[in-house]
């Protein structure tokens, strides 16, 4: 099993080659009540932390990292380090009713 540190590493060497915004990433940060720009998305990924890793994703590796906004508003990114590029999946701004107060912890159902 990979740790954080690991895969972050990860993230940040397929960041310095190419990021990919896939279409599905731009529609959801265009979204009115989101608006996450595409500097938000770079800064998570080059101070942002690992949340959650799926290494054993069937679509391959990807992993949730959050961050913050200018404005100190958490927002969350799900990206999947390729070898020749940086897949942003999709981005948005976690809700308190899945996100523990402190956003990084999911709520159990």
């Amino acid at each position: 099993m990979q740790n954080a540190e690991g895969t972050l590493k990860k993230i940040k060497e397929a960041a310095k080659r190419k990021i990919l915004f896939l279409p599905h990433a731009i529609r959801q940060m265009s979204r009115p009540d989101r608006m996450i720009g595409t500097g938000i998305v770079r800064r998570i990924i080059a101070q942002g932390e690992v949340l959650e890793d799926y290494l054993d994703d069937i679509r391959g590796h990807s992993c949730l990292m959050m961050g913050f906004d200018e404005e100190r508003r958490p927002v969350h990114i799900l990206c999947a380090p390729r070898d020749d590029y940086l897949a942003i999946i999709t981005a948005y701004r976690p809700s308190r009713l899945e996100w523990g107060k402190d956003f990084k912890t999911r709520k159990r159902k």
